[in-house]
């Protein structure tokens, strides 16, 4: 058996090398970068093709929240994701704040509203007219990516919002992220938990808003709070964290949204390879095809981003899978109705190629089906 298993990977690397050698000619006709990066500037493969794994700042161990054990099950069984344990101790922060409305408890000092997670620890998600409701879609903004979580929301009018980024489904947040949906798809990084991210919103909205004096002296209480509630903790309250540094350095590629997304990269620099295009370019794509003003302009502009979708397909043949993770991450991100949904029914052209590598790059990757949801 163990011979047999021998001959069988041999003979798949005979004929891989054959349809790689096949390809050889047409790539040399392509132009672009569609090449590994150089590992000089990834410092993100182990060497046994893993991802490495992001270590902690150097503080104290957090202790457990007062959350029962049954609600941090519910959790996780409705939302198939490791919750940290400062969003539980969030709760009970907030529970102590407003005993009667925890969820509204920065409301009339921050405008923010607890939500995502914080409904489920509530009960609400138990008044739902929708028996089975998708949770993986449950506050979910336009612009944001399948890594993104949604936990606060900044009122009924507004579409600024925070939530967990992860990197892989499995893993627990990377941070606390930032977006303004009416704004764009930029994500801001705001710390390594809730209470940083807070904190953070709350400095940034007393320097906008100035204000009353009641205002300035809620905000000054809550500030206190946070900051004696996060000490005891143990957790930092810095933008950029040790944790978030060292994350850094596994990041291939910022993408549109500047999250960044991290891949699983070998010794040999296989596990990604850059688009051969750059951000500027790409985005001037969409837009061609986006403002197209006819079907016959818009399939004229598709044929850079088809050339593009050819060498993703390259790629994971070669096993670069993050090349099409980071084309799929900004198509999303770019976000157009016209390039997402009327580009689909362009002929020969057609977005469903590139959606098809998109989430086979999320499978390849062993990113769960829980994020595509």
């Amino acid at each position: 058996m163990r011979v047999k298993g021998c001959a069988l990977a041999v003979t798949s690397l005979i004929m891989l090398r054959r349809r790689r050698r096949r390809r050889g000619d047409k790539r040399k006709k392509m132009t672009g970068r569609a090449k590994r990066k150089p590992k000089s500037s990834q410092e993100s493969g182990t060497g046994n093709g893993e991802v490495k794994k992001v270590c902690t700042d150097e503080s104290k161990e957090v202790p457990l929240s007062e959350v029962n054990s049954e609600q941090r099950d519910e959790v996780m069984q409705l939302y198939k994701l490791q919750t940290p344990e400062d969003l539980y101790h969030f709760w009970d922060f907030c529970k102590e704040l407003c005993p009667d409305s925890p969820r509204g408890a920065l409301k009339d000092t921050l405008g923010l509203q607890l939500v995502g997670p914080f409904d489920v620890l509530a009960g609400a998600h138990k008044l739902s007219k929708n028996p089975q409701p998708n949770f993986h879609l449950h506050w979910r903004y336009f612009y944001d990516p399948p890594e993104f979580q949604t936990i606060l929301q900044g009122g009924e009018d507004s579409k600024q919002h925070l939530g967990y980024y992860r990197d892989t489904p499995d893993s627990m947040p990377s941070f606390v992220g930032e977006n303004d949906a009416k704004k764009g798809y930029t994500i801001t990084q705001m710390g390594d938990n809730v209470f940083a991210a807070v904190l953070l919103f709350l400095l940034k909205r007393r320097k906008e808003r100035g204000g009353k004096k009641a205002t300035r002296d809620a905000l000054e209480s809550l500030e206190v709070q946070l900051r004696e509630r996060a000490e005891r903790l143990g957790l930092s309250l810095e933008q950029k964290t040790k944790s978030m540094k060292q994350r850094d350095k596994t990041v291939v590629t910022k993408t549109f949204h500047s999250a960044g997304i991290v891949v699983p990269v070998d010794k040999n620099d296989v596990g990604y390879r850059e688009l051969p295009e750059t951000d500027a370019g790409l985005k001037k794509i969409c837009k061609a095809i986006a403002e197209a003003q006819n079907d016959e302009e818009r399939v004229k502009a598709f044929g850079p981003l088809q050339e593009m979708i050819t060498f993703v397909q390259f790629a994971n043949d070669e096993c670069d899978y993050g090349m099409g993770y980071e084309l799929g991450i900004d198509l999303f991100s770019y976000g157009s109705h016209v390039s997402l949904y009327e580009a689909v029914q362009s002929k020969p052209y057609n977005l469903h190629t590139q959606w098809c590598n998109f989430i086979t790059a999320y499978l390849l990757l062993n990113h769960s089906p829980k994020y595509t949801a």
